[in-house]
């Protein structure tokens, strides 16, 4: 979703697939802030009734509402009040979506420098402030929108998104978390066909971590095979061969 950039040509309905990754399936909006009301509603009435939709096909599990950083300093818009007043998502989380971090840099330059840091200095520290500013930032859109009738789940902030072999381990697992229901959490996980880490890490923290909390007479009864099919499902597009050479799937 995208509440603050330009006014582009892309309908909402229309469906746009990786083939690097075709397990994700995306729904991108207009920018609704420089558009006309009839645009928001178009937007509102899509998100309402695919949250709430009978067909797996057809629902929508996850919202990412972008906010660019390319001018940082300016307030919460109208446009992003408004969603998070007016769109009831329900059960659907919506993630906000800090990107364009990068173009902090500059900005983090020119206080260095205005602080009458020389140029090398100001460059030495420039990661940091860039972080402190970035902090400033998130800080006041939370408070802002932590405040709406239907506030956001996640915050998150990306960069370099646009570059091929972009890491988006911090997004899926944002996005992730904010899911909560276990069995979207495992369909998400299961299209990460690249990041065998984040299914590592699911699956400990979902299954192998509860069966270690049962105690040890608990642990005793765990049966085996019960296990490795319970920490496989985590793992769906990988296979797994077992030290008696069965192959898992």
């Amino acid at each position: 979703m995208r509440g603050t950039l330009e006014r582009g040509h892309h309908n909402i309905e229309h469906e746009h697939v990786f083939s690097s990754n075709p397990g994700f399936v995306f729904h991108d909006s207009c920018g609704f802030e420089a558009g006309a009301a009839g645009q928001f509603e178009e937007m509102k009435r899509f998100v309402v009734n695919r949250a709430v939709t009978a067909s797996l096909k057809e629902r929508i599990h996850a919202i990412w509402f972008c906010i660019p950083m390319t001018d940082y300093q300016r307030t919460v818009t109208a446009a992003e009040r408004k969603f998070f007043n007016e769109c009831d998502t329900g059960h659907v989380p919506v993630i906000v979506l800090l990107t364009k971090t990068d173009a902090l840099h500059l900005a983090a330059m020119e206080e260095l420098l205005d602080a009458n840091l020389e140029v090398g200095e100001a460059k030495e520290q420039a990661a940091g402030k860039e972080e402190e500013l970035l902090e400033r930032w998130l800080a006041h859109i939370k408070g802002i929108l932590d405040e709406c009738k239907f506030p956001p789940k996640a915050y998150v902030s990306v960069q370099k998104m646009h570059e091929e072999g972009a890491d988006c381990s911090t997004l899926v697992e944002c996005t992730t978390n904010a899911m909560r229901e276990e069995g979207l959490q495992r369909l998400l996980i299961s299209t990460q066909q690249s990041s065998i880490a984040l299914c590592v890490e699911y699956a400990v923290k979902k299954t192998l971590t509860a069966k270690m909390e049962l105690g040890f007479m608990g642990r005793l009864q765990v049966n085996v095979k019960d296990l490795q099919r319970e920490l496989l499902k985590w793992f769906p597009n990988k296979t797994v061969s077992a030290p008696n050479g069965i192959l898992w799937k």
